[in-house]
């Protein structure tokens, strides 16, 4: 137990390391002091500077925020979609043929599913392109763009 009491505890009571170690335990340029931060004072606290022009008025333009899309299906009360209206179906389509996303044509979830239903029956029956290769081929006017 007295060996206890004599033997310093934890970092903040041992001793400062001897200033005349051997250069092998010393650390390189610790003959002079570290500069301070940056060769500037450190900013109190740690915090980070202020944004450049104060980050509390906008000037010019007003923010940007885009209108929020509504499923179209939705507003037409639409049950249910049918593989054989072509036309509804083309304005879904990529310039490649592809099924365009929810984030772009803003239809809900449920009309997405019904939609992409609906498009892979009509492709099944050749009324609608599977590949931008069959876009080519037959020059059909798919998503209201002409291809050639």
């Amino acid at each position: 137990m007295a060996e206890d009491a004599e033997r310093p505890q934890g970092p903040a009571q041992q001793a400062p390391a001897p200033a005349n170690r051997p250069p092998a335990e010393r650390p390189a340029g610790s003959t002079q002091p570290r500069p301070p931060y940056g060769g500037q004072d450190r900013p109190a606290g740690g915090s980070r500077p202020p944004p450049r022009g104060g980050g509390r008025e906008r000037r010019g333009r007003p923010r940007y925020y885009p209108r929020r899309k509504v499923c179209a299906f939705c507003v037409d009360h639409v049950t249910a979609i049918d593989y054989k209206s072509v036309d509804v179906l083309k304005r879904y389509l990529s310039d490649r043929a592809r099924i365009d996303p929810r984030r772009k044509t803003g239809t809900c979830a449920r009309h997405q599913r019904m939609l992409a239903h609906a498009m892979k029956r009509a492709r099944h029956l050749a009324l609608l392109p599977f590949s931008m290769d069959h876009i080519l081929q037959s020059g059909i006017d798919v998503g209201g763009r002409r291809n050639f």
